[in-house]
């Protein structure tokens, strides 16, 4: 029986080899792919962003890169909620000098 890949799980592991720089033998052998197929799919994403530059949200994260984006969304909340603490302040001190 033939094995079928969804378009997502293709997009994740070629980004393994070309992004994250890991040997395409071993994300093979470890994600059990056949090699050739791997490597297909590889050369059909390289021929895809010589042509047309892809759209970010198409391509799954990989997880080093998913921390990243995490962290980064993360610091922004707290900043935002920093915002929010002192705005709530200011309409406290502003709301009851008017009384």
């Amino acid at each position: 029986m033939r094995k079928s890949y969804t378009p997502e799980y293709k997009a994740y592991v070629v980004k393994l080899v070309l992004e994250e720089g890991r040997k395409g033998t071993a994300v093979a052998h470890e994600l059990e792919i056949p090699y050739g197929s791997l490597m297909r799919w590889i050369e059909n994403e390289r021929k895809k962003r010589k042509g047309i530059g892809t759209m970010e949200e198409d391509v799954p994260l990989t997880p080093s890169e998913y921390k990243k984006k995490l962290a980064a969304y993360e610091k922004e909340l707290r900043s935002v909620n920093e915002e929010n603490e002192i705005l709530k302040k200011a309409m406290h001190i502003f709301t009851k000098n008017r009384e």
